[in-house]
């Protein structure tokens, strides 16, 4: 048995533990009492997930362009500052990583192990305390393909990513000079955290509110006015780090992110739509919140859809991870009746194994 199929069994297990023993803490959020899983459960949930990253393939994903850049990593203090000064992008990454370096020693696995004990911990904070369930939000971001894409690929923006869901609770609870602190640093990470700022304030308010609207409008009209879409877009990144976006893409003949993943990612928000009168009666901030994530996770997704998977593709990431893991369990849970919602909630996680053997088998060729 692979690390691709034990882990499916690793939350089958887990989730039965859960269920049986109610292994949960009573927790205060937002002046609600909510249940959340212990810390120690969602610890274990997450950590085969953060020692399976740190024993990735050379030949996964990003992973050699990460191990070469390791290994020109200064290995003392003394050498670091010269080492910072010849980065070009996104300093504050390669920083981070030349101090684990530093500190842990020359050990590639070690190295991806720490970025992924970081990452593991934070997207673990986020989800025990805001997701209605924890093991199943979890079991998503694996299912999705999220898990792969991000902390087994694409590690520099998901270390921005992460930093992000772990200041969530500034956001939710309105304390938007320290969220913008966060975002600040998170974008030394990777620069493109700064599209949270437009989001967050997107995200704000009630469910579906003119600003969300107006997101999902903008949305399908770039779609149809792709062209247009595309040299607009060219002229605002020209001076940034990303000057070369549109011509990369194209010169590549990316043909844009898979329609059958768009819609996986649009679930939360077309359920949104039809239980929307369950939403606007709980009235639940985090629920708000989540909800115009989807709107904004659905409307960049298509626009990737018809541009481009490797670039415009990567941005939703800071949107569904509240669509996925918070919205879609709430939803499943409170939309439908509670024998239902136990039918739903089964059909979902077999589309979603389902969804996983393709990406990984078909799309990906790993199986």
């Amino acid at each position: 048995m692979n690390w691709y199929y034990g882990i499916l069994i690793w939350f089958l297990v887990v989730a039965i533990i859960i269920k049986g023993m109610y292994i949960s803490n009573t927790e205060i959020v937002l002046g609600k009492e909510r249940q959340c899983v212990h810390w120690v459960v969602a610890v274990l949930v997450i950590l085969p997930l953060i020692v399976w990253a740190s024993q990735r393939l050379a030949g996964f994903g990003d992973t050699a362009v990460y191990i070469n850049s390791f290994e020109e990593m200064p290995t003392s203090l003394a050498e670091l500052q010269k080492y910072i000064e010849s980065i070009n992008k996104d300093k504050g990454f390669y920083a981070f990583s030349a101090l684990i370096k530093i500190v842990f020693g020359n050990n590639v696995k070690v190295y991806f192990f720490v970025l992924a004990l970081f990452q593991g911990l934070c997207l673990s904070s986020m989800y025990r305390k805001y997701s209605s369930d924890y093991v199943l939000a979890i079991f998503i971001f694996v299912t999705s393909m999220d898990y792969f894409s991000y902390m087994q690929n694409g590690v520099r923006q998901f270390t921005a990513v992460a930093i992000l869901l772990f200041a969530t609770p500034f956001l939710v609870e309105k304390k938007y000079g320290r969220y913008l602190a966060f975002v600040l640093i998170a974008s030394l990470m990777h620069q493109s955290a700064l599209l949270m700022i437009p989001i967050a304030i997107i995200a704000q308010g009630k469910a579906w509110n003119k600003r969300t609207i107006l997101m999902l409008i903008l949305a399908l009209f770039a779609v149809a006015f792709v062209g247009r879409f595309t040299n607009i877009l060219d002229r605002m990144l020209a001076e940034t780090q990303y000057t070369n976006v549109v011509s990369d893409w194209q010169e590549w003949n990316d043909d844009g992110t898979n329609p059958l993943r768009v819609l996986v990612f649009s679930m939360p928000m077309i359920l949104s739509i039809i239980g929307f009168k369950y939403i606007k009666s709980e009235n639940d901030p985090i629920i708000n919140m989540a909800t115009n994530m989807s709107i904004v996770s659905a409307g960049l997704y298509i626009i990737s859809m018809v541009t481009s998977g490797i670039f415009i593709g990567r941005l939703p990431i800071y949107a569904s991870m509240y669509s996925m893991g918070v919205l879609l369990p709430w939803e499943i849970d409170h939309i439908f009746t509670e024998s239902s919602a136990k039918l739903v909630k089964f059909f979902m996680i077999i589309c979603f194994c389902i969804f996983y053997y393709y990406q990984l088998h078909y799309a990906w060729s790993v199986i």
